[in-house]
């Protein structure tokens, strides 16, 4: 089975690299990253601190943090607990509590195990921090890509301004 794996910081173009590639050998994306956001989503939403290891960790452990995804029109959707949040997920707010929660080795072991799974069912290219070493370290194609952090940072002030999102570009980087 073809599995591509992509690693690299933050901004640095992993995605938008990812969904072209897929899309040029005919196979599924998964954004990695979006089911972080996902579960730092449902984090907020339950009123939790993202800070609260134990209550993230608890909110995860009782199936109340459920991370899955469905591909619709060649595009990929989060969905949270059988919610699709992906129209929710690319806020900066989100962004914040996927790195906090991202720390966490609850939230990690749980999310590993989900995408080492969605990418046995079928051919995938995989993009995201520790994709090459955790997730996918069998695979036969692995890529680190980067970029300078001036770069990434406005690649994400871009993204959120086209959100309505009025962060300001210093703030970012």
């Amino acid at each position: 089975m073809l599995n591509i794996a992509i690693d690299g910081p933050v901004g640095a173009g992993k995605s938008t690299i990812a969904d072209e590639v897929a899309a040029r050998l005919h196979i599924l994306h998964l954004d990695t990253g979006a089911m972080y956001r996902a579960v730092g989503l449902a984090v907020m939403d339950a009123g939790l601190d993202i800070q609260d290891e134990a209550g993230v960790t608890a909110l995860c452990a009782a199936g109340r943090a459920h991370v899955d995804v469905r591909y619709q029109d060649g595009a990929q959707h989060t969905l949270v607990n059988g919610q699709d949040v992906t129209g929710r997920i690319r806020t900066q707010q989100a962004g914040t509590a996927a790195s906090a929660v991202s720390r966490y080795a609850a939230v990690r072991q749980m999310l590993v195990r989900r995408q080492q799974e969605i990418a046995a069912a079928q051919p995938m290219l995989l993009d995201g921090r520790d994709i090459c070493t955790v997730v996918l370290p069998n695979a036969p194609v692995k890529i680190y890509l980067t970029a300078s952090c001036e770069v990434r940072a406005k690649r994400r002030f871009d993204e959120l301004q086209q959100k309505g999102d009025k962060t300001p570009y210093a703030q970012i980087l």
